[in-house]
């Protein structure tokens, strides 16, 4: 399976924070439906078919990003 980049997941988790407050707080059309463009962005992401498994699974995606870089800087 073809993984996104970190960066890519991180900007992406961010968006979708940030729209989700949006959303919240104004509710309108348009945020809520940049927050359906990246609810959908997230999920083909990560290969998955909802957004609570795309969270958890773009989480995991970018702990073990770190770990790898972590470990190539002291390896």
């Amino acid at each position: 399976m073809l993984m996104a980049h970190p960066m890519v997941l991180e900007n992406l988790l961010e968006q979708y924070e940030t729209l989700q407050m949006l959303h919240a707080e104004e509710g309108s059309s348009e945020a809520r439906q940049r927050l359906e463009d990246i609810t959908y962005t997230l999920c083909v992401s990560t290969g998955t078919r909802d957004i609570d498994a795309a969270l958890t699974a773009a989480r995991r995606q970018l702990e073990r990003a770190d770990v790898a870089s972590d470990f190539a800087l002291t390896g």
